[in-house]
């Protein structure tokens, strides 16, 4: 697994919601190998082998023999978090993978009420730590993002990322199941997403964004299931931005298919350590799910997608000409404010930080 997709194996528990049957019941003084071979049985027994799934999930097939159930979703979706609990429930699989990079695993552990205010509360705070994050272009370009994303958990009343959640809380209560991150880390795609457009680009893209408005029902999310209307919306964007389209979303498709194919191999038996195939569960949106099939057999090469390119000179000599006024502006405000709250302006930590990111080099 890629070095900045790190994983959070899950141990089996108890579940709030138990399967039909009764937990195992371990004899005191069970030996550590018996009690783990009885777990790995426990699996074998609860995984369905020609299970009844939901239409929006896809098998793959590894050369190994492993399998991947991938679960296409909609992002804002009840409906897509009954489809992920009822495949991982089914399959009982030794490794779920999801949509997800270490810069957004915050969102796994917390509840609905909390992501639902998160999302809606653009701060300060949250615009400084994009600019930090991702530089100063990238990090307004995610501040627009999270205004969309806000658009619609205002609309619908539904906080992002449910079927993620559903998928952490429903591995834990599979023996030996692991979980993975499988996306590209996202201060990654913000910048090649930026640097892969013009000025004018930008210029529209962030009009774009800041005045979007349009009501969205949950009857349109739930729409977005259907590969027919998903692909003429994708059309549409690619018309529009067509080098967004492709490293928001082409390019990790083929991380996605990287990550995923990685976790489809075949795993050890606790009791004798042979290897026997692996059963995977992946949950991406739907956009990503014809990306990840056609790259599926595909040879991929994924350091060409993880670097960044350099600044053009134009493009480095237009923020330095930005930076040079938001600088002077603070320096006049200084000025006019008087030597002691002067001092005590540039010692606000909103300041500070915003001094770090009007660094003057060409980064």
């Amino acid at each position: 697994m890629d070095q900045d997709n790190k994983s959070e194996d899950e141990s089996a528990g108890l579940s709030e919601n138990p399967p039909e049957e009764d937990p195992p019941c371990i004899a005191p003084g069970m030996a550590d190998g018996e009690t783990l071979e009885m777990l790995w049985q426990l699996r074998a027994q609860r995984r369905q082998s020609a299970p009844e799934l939901p239409e929006t999930v896809t098998r793959l097939n590894a050369p190994d023999g492993s399998v991947l159930y991938l679960v296409g979703t909609a992002h804002f979706s009840d409906n897509s978090k009954s489809d992920v609990a009822t495949t991982i429930r089914a399959v009982q699989p030794d490794v779920v993978v999801v949509e997800l990079c270490q810069y957004r695993v915050s969102m796994l552990r917390m509840d609905e009420s909390t992501l639902l205010k998160e999302a809606k509360d653009i701060n300060l705070e949250k615009v400084q730590q994009a600019i930090k994050q991702n530089g100063l272009m990238s990090g307004l370009m995610q501040i627009l993002l999270l205004k969309v994303s806000a658009h619609i958990t205002e609309q619908l009343g539904m906080a992002p990322g449910g079927e993620f959640r559903e998928a952490f809380k429903e591995a834990g209560q599979v023996p030996f199941c692991k979980f993975h991150l499988g996306d590209r880390p996202i201060p990654v795609t913000f910048k090649r997403a930026i640097a892969a457009l013009s000025m004018w680009q930008k210029a529209r893209l962030a009009w774009g964004l800041c005045f979007l408005s349009d009501p969205i029902s949950k009857e349109d999310v739930e729409k977005c299931k259907q590969k027919d209307l998903l692909e003429q919306t994708m059309s549409e964007m690619i018309g529009e931005f067509p080098a967004l389209h492709q490293t928001i979303v082409a390019e990790r498709d083929v991380y996605l298919t990287h990550t995923l194919r990685q976790a489809t191999r075949c795993v050890e038996s606790p009791s004798n350590g042979q290897k026997e195939p692996a059963v995977v569960v992946g949950v991406v949106g739907m956009g990503h799910v014809p990306g990840i099939e056609q790259n599926w057999e595909k040879e991929l090469n994924i350091q060409e997608i993880m670097t960044v390119a350099p600044p053009s000179q134009l493009s480095w000599v237009l923020r330095t000409i930005v930076k040079g006024v938001l600088l002077g502006m603070l320096g006049y405000a200084c000025y006019r404010a008087g030597g002691g709250l002067g001092r005590t302006l540039l010692s606000w930590p909103a300041v500070q930080s915003l001094l770090g990111t009007l660094r003057l080099h060409p980064a």
